[in-house]
This record gives C-alpha cells, structure tokens and sequence, in this order.
C-alpha cells in the first residue's frame, strides 16, 4: 500500500502558531506584571504598618527568648542544625553582604526616583555605612569579650590542661584551645539585619501613596528584600534552635536590638546623621490658611 507524499506545514499554520505563541507569552506577562503589582502592594501595606512593625519586633523576642525552646522537638539531625549546612555558609556568614547588596539598591532606587538628587541619595546610603561600621565594631567587641572572659587550656585523656598563655591568639598559636563567653555574632547579625531591613523596607508604602514612579525593576528590588527578610527570620529560628548556649544568643540579639535603637529609634533623628529612612524624600502638605 503506497503512502502519499507528507506535506508540511504551510506559511499560514506557521504563522497562526507563532501568533498562539505570541498571545501565550503575552498571558505569561500579564500575570507575572500582575503578581509583581499585587505582591509588592501587599508587602508594602504590611512593612508600611506601625503597629505590625511593633508586633514584629515582639516576633524577634519571641524566637530569640522562646525559639531555644524547640530544640526539644525539632529533629537533631536536619540539615539545619550542621554548622556547613548551605544556608549557613552562604548566607549567615555573609549576611551583611547579602543585605547591603539588596537594601543598597532598594535604598538607591526609592531615594533617587523620590529627589533626582545625587546628595541626597548619598545621604541615605550612609546609613549602610554605619551599620557596617556597627557590624565590625560589634565584631571586634565581641571577641575583646571572649579574650577578657577565657583561659587557654589543652585536652587531655585526664582531663583538661590548663596553661598560663596570655590571650587566645597565643593560645591558639602553640595549638591549644581557647574558652571564654562567645556572644553569638550570627544573632546579632540577623537580629540587626532583620530590624534594619523592615525599617528601611517600610518607606516603600508611602512612596507608593504618593504616586510616584514605581515600575517592575523597583517593584521586583522591593520583593527580593521581602523575601531575604523573610529568609533572615527563618535563619534567625534556626540559629537560636541549634547552635550557641541561651545566654549567648540572648546577649547577641540584646546587642543588636541595641545598635539598632541607637541608630533608627535615636541618632537617624537627629539633623547631623544621615537622617531617618524616607526623610525629606516626600513633599510635607501645606496647612491650609483659615479666612475669617
């Protein structure tokens, strides 16, 4: 039985799939533009709330005052409780990077669309420079603490060897073991990286009020720091879950609520720092005059 010859595709069936195509990728971003809009919108109303940015600084109480709590029904042996668990090298122990590089082009964008002004974005931008000032200094502190409180010492089969060496970087040196109170660097960290992130995310509300432009690019930045705050919270319950002793932990995040409240809830107050999120970026109303 002889087949006839296969005919292909025509000009016209080509042309009516590229256009189903067409229409498909059209549908594809018009939801997409959609979920950008109403994500961002929604985010914005939340972080934009000063009763919700109390509560949640009551959230980061909690899982630093009650978190440690869980270990007694987590399972031990979860990928987040190693110390070279992925999220824990690649985001904890870089989390002032990861938080200048979003926040910074957030902060960048909202400032310069807001003012069109070169010094005034500059100004903003220096907030970031204090807290990584605050983060190296908080840093620095807390291993002067570690080297005031500890003793150098070399296990043994016995017991514990204790040796006159003077500081850990001499203990260390002639291979023994330092012990002293570690403040959890990480909790403050996070701790500090989640209040500074939705203080600075929560300008974004009012700058939508006021109308002025917001396209995809900045709606999408806005998001990716939602998400990376979310992702800090997580991180955070993690941490006080399965690493560090309590006290060390509640000291770190103490440390960071600190640095925190001298920053944002003092000094950006004042009209020699470089000045609270979102001031000066909104034109203030006119009273209205009052004719007899």
């Amino acid at each position: 039985m002889e087949r006839g010859p296969v005919v292909g595709a025509g000009p016209g069936t080509r042309a009516q799939i590229r256009a189903v195509l067409g229409c498909l990728v059209q549908v594809l971003l018009w939801v997409a533009s959609a979920l950008l809009y109403f994500g961002s919108e929604q985010a914005a109303r939340l972080l934009g709330s000063p009763c919700l940015r109390r509560l949640y600084h009551a959230w980061l109480a909690a899982v630093v005052i009650f978190g440690p709590l869980l270990q007694f029904h987590v399972n031990p042996r979860t990928i987040f409780a190693s110390h070279g668990n992925f999220f824990n090298i690649k985001f904890v122990n870089s989390a002032w990077g990861w938080t200048c590089t979003f926040l910074g082009g957030f902060v960048l964008l909202v400032v310069f669309l807001a003012t069109r002004r070169v010094t005034v974005t500059a100004r903003h931008l220096s907030r970031l420079v204090v807290g990584a000032a605050v983060w190296r200094g908080a840093g620095r502190a807390f291993l002067l603490i570690e080297d005031l409180t500890g003793s150098c010492f070399e296990p043994l089969p016995q017991g514990l060897l204790l040796h006159e060496l003077p500081d850990r970087r001499s203990c260390l040196a002639a291979g023994h073991q330092w012990r002293g109170y570690t403040v959890s660097s990480h909790t403050f960290l996070l701790t500090f990286c989640c209040l500074l992130m939705a203080e600075e995310a929560a300008v974004f509300a009012k700058y939508l009020a006021h109308g002025l432009p917001a396209g995809a690019p900045l709606r999408l930045v806005f998001l990716l720091n939602v998400l990376l705050l979310g992702l800090w919270n997580f991180l955070l319950l993690c941490t006080v879950i399965y690493f560090h002793q309590y006290t060390h932990k509640v000291v770190g995040a103490a440390v960071g609520t600190f640095a925190w409240y001298l920053t944002y809830g003092s000094w950006y107050h004042q009209p020699w720092s470089p000045g609270s999120p979102g001031h000066g970026l909104f034109p203030r109303p006119h009273p209205s005059r009052k004719h007899n």
